[in-house]
């Protein structure tokens, strides 16, 4: 009786928590379309200040990858709270979910100054904005290269896995759980980054492209066909950089 007792006490703080993070990324996904009307054509950064561009990185992070990091951080709290039950040392599931957007904060600011660079350089440069398109290709085509990649499908097989993930890397306290979010949030990275480097020749605020996005980073990572789609996209995105590199054209807004 105690046993099953526990089992439900589980089910529903597992069920709270994959809760909280739809409603998030669903409200994240309304602030979203709110704020693609206002910063469309307005450059890589959308004219925003590098707190302001962080507040709306982050936004679309929840929106993007809170669904698709579900089933880790589900996990994650499921074993947390079962260590709380047997009177085990017990961390709050915000710490490792904190630490998990704390890498793709890091990744925002990166973006952030490599957009800012670049769109000064154009601002000096007539061949760069003359070849704008074709540049965007490339990213296209290196993003495609990276799908196919060994590190890629090492990440990817990190974040298909969630309870060996937990298994082999689990830290006890607060700064274990820290540093757990932290080494998922690397896997999450290295497994999409690139993926979201192509939003700037898509588009940052393009949000077909997000979603487009959104569904095969959940299809990778939650489908049993998950490594057989990511090497389909790379396929496609080289295929779709190529013709890009080709043409100077098939890039929305961008021509040369």
């Amino acid at each position: 009786m105690i046993a099953q007792s526990n089992a439900a006490r589980l089910r529903r703080q597992r069920n709270v928590v994959l809760a909280s993070l739809l409603v998030l990324a669903g409200a994240c996904w309304l602030v979203l379309f709110r704020q693609a009307g206002v910063t469309q054509g307005m450059g890589l950064t959308m004219g925003l200040t590098l707190p302001i561009f962080l507040l709306a990185w982050v936004a679309m992070m929840i929106a993007m990858m809170f669904p698709t990091a579900a089933p880790m951080i589900v996990m994650f709290a499921t074993v947390a709270a079962g260590k709380q039950q047997r009177a085990q040392p017990f961390v709050p599931t915000w710490v490792f979910v904190s630490a998990y957007l704390t890498v793709w904060v890091g990744f925002g600011v990166v973006a952030y100054a490599a957009a800012a660079v670049l769109s000064a350089l154009a601002m000096q440069s007539t061949w760069l904005m003359g070849n704008a398109a074709r540049l965007g290709g490339a990213i296209l085509l290196v993003g495609g290269v990276y799908q196919l990649s060994p590190l890629k499908s090492l990440c990817l097989t990190k974040c298909r896995t969630p309870l060996s993930f937990l298994l082999t890397s689990w830290r006890d306290g607060y700064g274990g759980a820290y540093v757990m979010g932290l080494k998922h949030g690397a896997y999450c990275l290295g497994c999409c980054w690139l993926l979201f480097a192509i939003l700037f020749p898509l588009g940052v605020m393009n949000i077909a492209a997000m979603v487009g996005l959104t569904l095969l980073i959940f299809a990778e990572k939650s489908l049993a066909s998950g490594s057989t789609i990511a090497n389909i996209a790379g396929v496609a995105l080289v295929a779709y950089g190529t013709f890009v590199l080709a043409t100077a054209h098939g890039l929305p807004g961008m021509t040369t």
